[in-house]
């Protein structure tokens, strides 16, 4: 068979099967001039996760280097009852401020106790008091269900997490997540899978905390991982690769 029809039959195939891969490919992100930092993980050695480049920061939680099944290799992130276990990038400074992040990341399952549990992937801090949360979550009952969210702490907006019904957090599912910071504004925006959640945005005057201006930090760090505030016996699995951080939309 001539090597054209090979290939518009396996791709037919494919489409008939509706197969996707387990985990996407890695896509050529840190060669890019516009990346300010990017982790593939696949020059970190498998085991207990460590690079110069990062560091990590823990408490009753694991993070780990290990192989997907296709191959490549992504960060285990494991935690105990409400642990954190995350990646820390320091010593950050993007221009204005601003940058736009990715990430792929799979979690095993989301808390549903207590009520109102209340969890963290993604978390920017610098110099000031809000603690900016790009990407969390909360198991809320009255829907029910557990839905993404932006959220904050510890400045004068308060403790908040500005979930949706319209962005539910999707379990043992590879998905690619894309966030925007802008100073501008102090607004977040988000993506997933390259779809826009404008449902998720916040800025200054539009948040979910106390009715006060809701203002940036100066950034210096950004955390990747997990953490559960609630008391909680259970544990937590998710798994991310292909982290980047950049001045433009860097896609998946």
């Amino acid at each position: 068979m001539p090597k054209w029809k090979a290939l518009s039959v396996f791709l037919a195939l494919q489409l008939a099967t509706g197969a996707t891969p387990a985990i996407a490919d890695h896509s050529p992100s840190c060669a890019r001039p516009n990346v300010l930092f990017c982790e593939d993980f696949q020059s970190v050695p498998l085991g207990g996760a460590t690079s110069l480049k990062w560091g990590v920061d823990t408490s009753h939680g694991t993070l780990t280097v290990e192989k997907a099944p296709r191959g490549q290799r992504v960060l285990h992130v494991h935690t105990e009852r409400n642990g954190r276990a995350f990646l820390r990038v320091e010593d950050f400074a993007p221009p204005g401020n601003s940058f736009y992040g990715r990430v792929r990341l799979k979690v095993d399952a989301f808390p549903r106790r207590p009520d109102w549990a209340h969890y963290t992937l993604i978390e920017a801090t610098g110099q000031g008091p809000e603690i900016v949360r790009p990407l969390g979550g909360q198991y809320a009952p009255t829907a029910p269900g557990v839905f993404w969210g932006v959220g904050a702490d510890g400045g004068p907006t308060g403790d908040w997490t500005n979930w949706r019904e319209s962005a539910p957090s999707r379990e043992d599912v590879w998905q690619c997540v894309e966030w925007r910071m802008d100073a501008a504004d102090n607004s977040v925006e988000l993506w997933f899978d390259g779809v826009p959640q404008p449902d998720l945005t916040v800025s200054t005057r539009n948040h979910g905390g106390n009715p006060v201006d809701f203002v940036f930090p100066r950034f210096d760090t950004v955390k990747f991982g997990w953490q559960l505030y609630q008391p909680n016996d259970g544990a937590y699995d998710l798994w991310l690769d292909d982290i980047a951080l950049a001045t433009k939309r860097i896609g998946c």
